[in-house]
């Protein structure tokens, strides 16, 4: 049984800091995400392990596991460290003039550079003491774990079936459409018959999602046909470049085809007739559906999305 004193001994600071490493597995990745020092997190690690009277972290090989202890301490300080949170919070009112906080947003880099440029834009006008950080996403990426062990606050995604436990809201809804170089031979087509696509080689980017196939391969799966890629890049942003050297064709939403149609004088196409359109969502988790900053936030987003692309209907579990 923990003693009276050992208790009294734990602070917020304590706590946060056993949330850290454990997470991080790392006393260096934990010093950064805390913003301490790489000595002070370890002197803190040392304290932890007296007061807790386990070591709570021990090496493997190159790395740092959690004991068993270690894995249930931690579960109950993030309980403890929410609960904390919750005390100290002011919900009835967020003055962005005022507030000086740091939001999280992970997207993939297939919304145009200029959606979340608006957002930077709109957050320093508003709230210039906040902070914004932009995550990105790949094929181990957890999104729903990250919401809701407060990693992210905002995720910004295009999934056919976006998950059940998340609220969701309809960002924007977009036409895809084909971009290609000046001078292709399918450049005056205006648009695409099915034949001409699967004719044309492709650039395609790689899946971003382990768990979703991309709304153009789901598509021509329906069909029983697939397109020929020839190149795939890590990144979106990489195709419109790859696009305006090659005999490429790159299949895109209007409004970011429209960015660098701009930027590096391509030509859009319209796609084959039936093509589906491409919906992005914001999703958040329901410990932060209600907190008047997060609102704010997905409010600022979704005005920004609406801008950039009309909507084509509404989904969703609930307002920003």
């Amino acid at each position: 049984m923990t003693s009276r004193s050992n208790v009294d001994q734990l602070d917020g600071y304590l706590i946060r800091a056993l949330c850290a490493l454990m997470e991080e597995r790392s006393v260096s990745r934990a010093a950064r995400r805390m913003g301490q020092t790489q000595p002070a997190v370890s002197a803190t690690l040392k304290r932890l392990r007296s007061i807790l009277s386990d070591p709570l972290l021990v090496r493997n090989k190159l790395d740092m596991v959690p004991t068993e202890r270690g894995l249930q301490l931690a579960a109950q300080a993030r309980v403890a460290l929410d609960a904390m949170g919750a005390l100290v919070a002011t919900p009835e009112s967020f003055e962005a003039q005022r507030a000086a906080l740091t939001f999280r947003v992970a997207s993939p880099d297939y919304l145009a550079p200029s959606v979340l440029a608006e957002v930077a834009r709109r957050i320093r006008e508003e709230a210039p003491l906040c902070r914004l950080e932009v995550h990105p996403m790949g094929p181990d990426f957890d999104s729903e774990r990250a919401l809701v062990d407060d990693q992210l606050d905002v995720i910004v995604g295009n999934w056919p079936d976006p998950p059940e436990l998340l609220h969701t809201l309809l960002l924007l809804e977009d036409q895809l459409v084909c971009l290609v170089r000046p001078g292709h031979d399918l450049a005056g087509c205006g648009e695409l018959t099915l034949e001409q696509y699967l004719s044309a080689s492709h650039v395609a980017p790689m899946r971003y999602s382990g768990l979703h196939r991309g709304v153009v391969e789901t598509h021509l799966a329906k069909l029983h046909v697939a397109r020929d890629a020839r190149v795939s890049v890590p990144y979106f942003g990489l195709a419109p470049h790859v696009v305006a050297r090659t005999d490429l064709v790159f299949t895109t939403a209007r409004h970011f085809a429209e960015h660098f149609a701009m930027s590096l004088g391509l030509v859009i196409l319209q796609t084959p007739p039936g093509f589906p359109t491409m919906r992005f969502y914001q999703l958040w988790h329901e410990r932060a559906h209600q907190a008047p900053a997060h609102r704010w936030l997905r409010a600022v987003i979704a005005e920004v999305g609406r801008a950039h692309a009309p909507l084509a209907g509404t989904t969703g579990a609930g307002a920003p």
